[in-house]
């Protein structure tokens, strides 16, 4: 290895090869975007700039301080400073340009979608309003443009399009109502287990069969539920909203066949307006097996997961991890007040939340109800 592309390495500095090779360039002044999923904030070059000049002290500023005055926690400047470390002989420091470097080339590069570039979109478009399938708009335009690679695109790239619920869809630009024979707005999850074929209540009702509206979590009204089990038959349902993640919480009365749970259902969405009780999903749970007099009862409708994919109603899954801060396992739920429960469902609905931009669940839902009131 040649000392310049050991100097790289050891610097993190990514190296192209070729006629114009050289260390690849990075706009020092970007700013890596943040995600959602993150509980921390990104460093700017700024931030790198301070925790250099701080260690560079004598003495050096402790970690905890220079955290405390960029605003982030400890572990973040304690992670930078072990991750972007550079070795100059037997000693090691840190520098903030060449940190700043190396997390804007960790980053992934996006690149715009085959299907952002105008005349083939347009060309995708007007063949699926003519009713071709994917692969028929895909095939045909291979055949025209053989050499004009923007100009083809693979079926499966327009089926992502077709199945991609917000800003943006490609179904948005559609003339037609089905942009596919089969009608389906969202791809049937394949499950290695067998399927169970001893349910005849899901027929009709599983997960492909529910609205496409309720993916995109931008209409209110619909729900997701689930028990929480407690010795001597106990239990509660658990309904949480999917767009403002509003939460009820229904004690069963000592039993957990299907008619008792449908009506306790039935009692938590009765004071809702008909706009915010649109549709419930649920596991493949026996206790729902008489849902269709619950919609009946209710005028909603429920949905179901495939066998084992508790991801597929992730959002009552993790309300359901906050409960159990309330109630740990073995609580029996007979013991456990009507006051009580009301109390859990007030809290849950009073905490900030971080996805809904730390507003609140309980007045988000108000906002709505008094909405829907106002308008009629």
């Amino acid at each position: 290895m040649s000392v310049v592309k050991l100097w790289a390495r050891l610097a993190g500095v990514e190296l192209m090869t070729g006629r114009l090779g050289g260390a690849r360039p990075m706009l020092m002044d970007a700013v890596i975007e943040e995600r959602d999923d993150r509980g921390y904030r990104r460093l700017t070059l700024a931030d790198r700039s301070f925790i250099q000049a701080g260690l560079a002290m004598r003495p050096p500023l402790s970690v905890r301080t220079i955290a405390r005055e960029l605003g982030v926690s400890a572990s973040t400047v304690s992670r930078e400073v072990r991750a972007h470390q550079v070795r100059h002989w037997e000693t090691q420091h840190y520098d903030a340009r060449i940190a700043h470097y190396r997390a804007l080339a960790a980053r992934p590069r996006s690149r715009p979608g085959k299907l952002e570039h105008p005349p083939l979109r347009a060309a995708v478009v007007s063949r699926l309003n003519n009713r071709y399938s994917p692969q028929q708009v895909a095939g045909e335009l291979t055949l025209m443009f053989p050499d004009d690679p923007e100009m083809r695109v693979s079926h499966e790239t327009i089926y992502q399009a077709l199945y991609v619920q917000g800003k943006g869809a490609l179904r948005h630009e559609l003339t037609v109502e089905k942009a596919l024979r089969s009608g389906r707005t969202a791809r049937v999850p394949k499950s290695k287990l067998p399927r169970r074929s001893s349910r005849p209540w899901l027929e009709g009702a599983r997960l492909a069969d529910r609205p496409a509206e309720v993916e995109a979590r931008a209409v209110p009204g619909h729900w997701e539920g689930d028990l929480v089990v407690g010795p001597g038959n106990s239990g509660i349902v658990t309904l949480v909203e999917r767009a403002h993640r509003f939460t009820l919480l229904g004690r069963l009365p000592g039993q957990r066949d299907s008619k008792t749970v449908t009506d306790v259902l039935v009692g938590m969405i009765r004071e809702l307006p008909a706009t915010l009780a649109r549709t419930i999903t649920w596991d493949q749970g026996a206790e729902m097996a008489e849902h269709a007099a619950f919609t009946v009862a209710s005028d909603c409708k429920v949905f179901f997961c495939d066998p084992h994919s508790p991801w597929q109603r992730g959002t009552n899954e993790n309300t359901n991890g906050l409960i159990r801060d309330f109630y740990p396992k073995g609580t029996n739920f007979n013991e456990i007040s009507d006051e009580d429960l009301a109390e859990t469902q007030r809290l849950l609905n009073i905490r900030p939340r971080r996805i809904l931009g730390y507003r609140k669940p309980a007045d988000m839902i108000n906002e709505l109800i008094n909405g829907v009131a106002l308008a009629n």
